[in-house]
């Protein structure tokens, strides 16, 4: 028996430029995976064969070795090299069979990485990016693919015996036990491995790809969610068939699984053919989740169907590439909700994320390149970057190319790398050789770090009836990329008639006219200048249509030119973005509102009937955290809330009747298509919070009585936050009523957590009492983003000494528990430089003594980075 030991003590940094690929390859792996109340047996065989110089390294990490045979022949201690992290076997020989027994404790594994116990009945895997490792001894990289073939073994208490590929047989194994032999065909890398020994339920149905091959769908949840699933199998179904529809792209395998498990550190996961994935992103049901949710939930099971070509059929060479897959699909997954609800709303919802999320992140330690060129920990770079500013960047390509030419690129992408491990550059390699057009420009983006700036000056002359525009970019300095290069910026722009509110067609002088198409305008280099001709008099310009670049804009425009943009311009999302700027403006430089208060009263009534949905996304304040990304020095939580509360107020008390009419006229339950019926849900709920802002005596009986006659979710949360975060009378009784009526619905029990989390004026004992609640689990992950969500939505808690000790010990529990979660929770506080004195230098000293207390890789790499300001 041989146990690994002398882990490193100092986190060693991995370069990109360091890459050199695999010295063997593993041309088949066979696992028998034996599961018992105490232990596991995990036996492997790998077919292997030499590539490249170099030796045979198996890499493994809380491992107990009881045997290694090399072509039959056992290995003495002597033959092997052991340590925490890899087994090196001496003199391989080119060609070899290499047979391991180990012993593992996935009943014991509380990080929720490689094979554990998900509850009290259900075992799951989660291998990406470095799982697989800790099932047993094998060159865990994405690189290396291989053909699976798995046995899982299992007391007959477990009736599901579940992994990737095709059931080849099932049997009887002894002494009360059974086994299920798979096989999947496809070589795959380690981390999308996947098997679930458990005691589920499961929800079948049927699809037919384009190709005519009958596929079997599956999705496992616990009995009492069975029903919850029916909206994600559709979800599943539409998927299959849009990715054929627009990417030509079928499904390969003759079934289709998902498991549902709450512990979960992740999201989903697109193990091939098994996807693992999180309850909060499968189950959905009106009456027990939001509408939100439900979005969330299709949109969640197509980014993980799309990842079976853009991830799994082609994958990452190193994980250095990760945005390549996830980028895309995240891409993939935005453009297919799309089409499940106004184009317009989607995009708004998916750059507010950007915005909120990732713009702070560029802008701070913990700012990083789309593709990282290092790394201590790769978990810790699962983030908004990677996959919201990968999604960008094709995003931008598409733009450029048109529908037609970016297909010609992604068909060349499939032809040339299916089957295979690739990089950034092979990806724009093929889209550019497809569509024609060389897009070897934009590997910048995906290359630096930062945010640009786009700086942009007009000028018309009045006499030539010319517009010139003169466009400027920068990004900030980074220490660490101090040659920081231009990057090409899609500029998608429009012209509107000042009087009549027309969009005007771009016509350019000569020089320019073959630089603007389809109102595009691609801005390669650091400056540069272009002019409209025939424009009879000053136009409105509007720039960023649809935010075709993920940059931050800096135009002169007035307030009433916002004003006008909001009520004229014919794209949902730049009406949105102008009350964003507008709204920025009044919080942040003290601007005026009443400017904004006559615009959106005239444009949102307008709206209300046709467009209920872009309605209620154009009532949106810009939150209180997005305003906190926006300011680096001297950030007072206590001023940008009351400056907030006072905006929220003022618009509340302008729209004045339009609330208790929109409130008691708009009927969900009369509109017969889900998005609108989502517009007029969240219409009523801004109506209700306004009328308990101008203090409507009525108010409380009107959230009371939706609260209680409701059988919607979004509703009944929505009448819940009104009576919680003002303190309504009512406001205990129907916190009982909500806990008593859900306590078995543990997502609807995390919507509990995270209302009283978020109260205004959330203190210690309002903490404390959550997270001493029996519900409360360390060991779910959705319970703990319950309340910490709840907490860092009100940055005023979240700075104050409730949130800071909140997140610290939280951090400390987690970090030996569970550092992926540990490392994620602690990045709440990594804007803490920004923070007016004496908060900042109080911030400071607790991370500081937070540092010197943690010891697991991603919780040392996160603070290390987050104190290097």
């Amino acid at each position: 028996m041989n146990i690994a030991v002398n882990a490193p003590s100092v986190p060693e940094t991995v370069y990109l430029k360091d890459y050199t690929p695999p010295a063997f390859a593993v041309d088949s792996i066979a696992l028998d995976i034996r599961v018992f109340d105490d232990h596991t047996i995990v036996s492997s065989k790998l077919e292997v064969q030499r590539q490249h110089a170099g030796d045979l390294i198996l890499l493994g990490r809380d491992l107990e070795l009881k045997s290694i045979r090399v072509n039959g022949q056992p290995l003495s201690e002597e033959q092997y090299q052991l340590d925490s992290e890899q087994l090196l076997v001496k003199n391989a020989p080119d060609h070899a069979v290499i047979e391991i027994e180990v012993i593992i404790h996935p009943e014991s594994n509380t990080q929720l990485e490689g094979l554990y116990l998900a509850g009290k009945d259900l075992f799951v895997t989660q291998n990406e990016p470095e799982g697989f490792r800790k099932i047993t001894f094998y060159p865990d990289r994405p690189d290396v693919l291989s053909v699976f073939t798995t046995r899982v073994e299992a007391d007959k208490k477990f009736p599901v015996l579940l992994a990737n590929g095709n059931l080849l047989e099932t049997g009887e194994a002894g002494e009360g036990r059974h086994y299920a032999l798979w096989q999947d065909p496809t070589k795959k890398p380690s981390y999308l491995f996947a098997c679930v020994i458990g005691d589920l339920e499961v929800l079948r149905d049927r699809y037919t790809t384009i190709e005519g091959r009958e596929v079997a769908l599956e999705i496992y949840a616990e009995a009492k969610d069975i029903e919850k699933c029916q909206i994600a199998m559709q979800a599943l179904k539409d998927s299959m068939k849009w990715d054929e529809e627009h990417y030509g792209r079928p499904y390969d395998l003759d079934n289709y699984m998902i498991v549902a498990t709450s512990a979960f550190n992740m999201g989903a996961m697109e193990n091939k053919g098994l996807n693992i994935f999180n309850t909060s992103c499968v189950l959905a049901d009106p009456e027990v989740t939001t509408d939100a949710a439900i979005m969330r939930v299709q949109s969640v099971i197509a980014h993980e169907y799309f990842h079976n070509w853009t991830g799994n059929r082609i994958t990452c060479r190193d994980w250095f590439q990760l945005c390549l897959k996830e980028g895309l699909t995240v891409f993939r997954d935005q453009s297919f909700s799309e089409d499940l609800q106004s184009a317009a709303v989607q995009r708004i919802d998916d750059v507010a994320v950007l915005k909120s999320h990732q713009f702070p992140e560029d802008a701070g330690p913990l700012s990083h390149p789309a593709r990282p060129d290092h790394f201590v920990e790769i978990n810790n770079f699962y983030t908004a970057t990677v996959y919201e500013k990968g999604a960008e960047i094709s995003r931008m390509m598409a733009t450029l190319l048109g529908k037609e030419k970016f297909r010609q690129g992604t068909d060349e992408y499939f032809r040339r790398h299916d089957g295979q491990a690739v990089t950034v550059e092979d990806w724009v390699a093929a889209l550019s050789a497809g569509s024609g057009v060389d897009l070897s420009a934009f590997l910048t983006w995906y290359n630096q770090p930062g945010t640009p700036v786009l700086d942009v000056q007009a000028d018309y002359d009045v006499a030539a009836q010319t517009y010139t525009l003169q466009l400027k970019q920068s990004v900030k300095p980074h220490a660490k990329y101090p040659d920081l290069k231009a990057v090409p910026i899609p500029v998608a722009l429009a012209l509107f008639d000042a009087e009549t509110g027309e969009q005007l067609t771009l016509e350019c002088e000569d020089l320019f006219q073959n630089q603007v198409k389809d109102g595009v305008y691609l801005f390669e280099q650091d400056s540069a200048s272009i002019t409209f001709k025939h424009v009879s008099r000053k136009p409105v310009l509007s720039l960023l249509r649809n935010f075709s670049a993920p940059v931050n804009l800096n135009f002169a425009y007035s307030d009433e030119e916002l004003a006008f943009l909001l009520q004229h311009e014919s794209n949902g999302f730049n009406q949105w973005q102008a009350t964003q700027t507008l709204l920025e403006r009044v919080l942040l430089q003290d601007h005026p509102v009443d400017i904004y208060l006559h615009a959106i009263q005239k444009t949102v009534v307008e709206l209300v009937n046709t467009d209920p949905l872009l309605a209620s996304r154009l009532l949106d304040v810009p939150s209180e955290s997005y305003l906190a990304s926006r300011i680096d020095v001297d950030y007072r939580p206590v001023a940008i809330e009351e400056k907030r509360e006072a905006v929220l107020n003022a618009v509340a008390k302008h729209l004045g009747d339009f609330w208790k009419n929109s409130y008691q006229t708009l009927d969900p339950d009369a509109q017969s298509d889900f998005s609108q019926a989502m517009g007029v849900r969240s219409l009523r709920n801004i109506a209700l919070s306004m009328l308990a802002r101008v203090g409507d005596t009525q108010v409380f009986d009107l959230a009371d009585a939706q609260y209680h006659n409701t059988l919607n979710m979004t509703e009944r949360l929505g009448a819940l936050r009104v009576l919680v975060w003002n303190d309504a009378p009512q406001a205990q009784q129907v916190l009982q009523d909500f806990y008593d009526r859900f306590k078995d619905e543990a997502l609807a029990i995390d919507q509990w957590f995270m209302i009283q989390a978020a109260h205004p004026h959330a203190d210690q004992a309002l903490i404390e009492g959550l997270t001493s609640h029996p519900d409360y689990d360390l060991g779910t992950p959705n319970r703990i983003r319950a309340v910490t969500g709840g907490l860092s939505s009100r940055p005023v808690n979240l700075w104050g000494e409730v949130g800071v000790n909140h997140f610290v010990h939280l951090t400390k529990l987690m970090d030996g528990k569970n550092p992926i979660v540990g490392s994620r929770m602690i990045q709440a506080l990594s804007r803490w430089y920004t923070l007016a004195e004496p908060q900042r230098t109080e911030v400071k000293a607790r991370l500081l003594d937070l540092q010197a207390q943690v010891t697991s890789k991603n919780v040392v790499e996160t603070i290390n980075r987050m104190l290097s300001v």
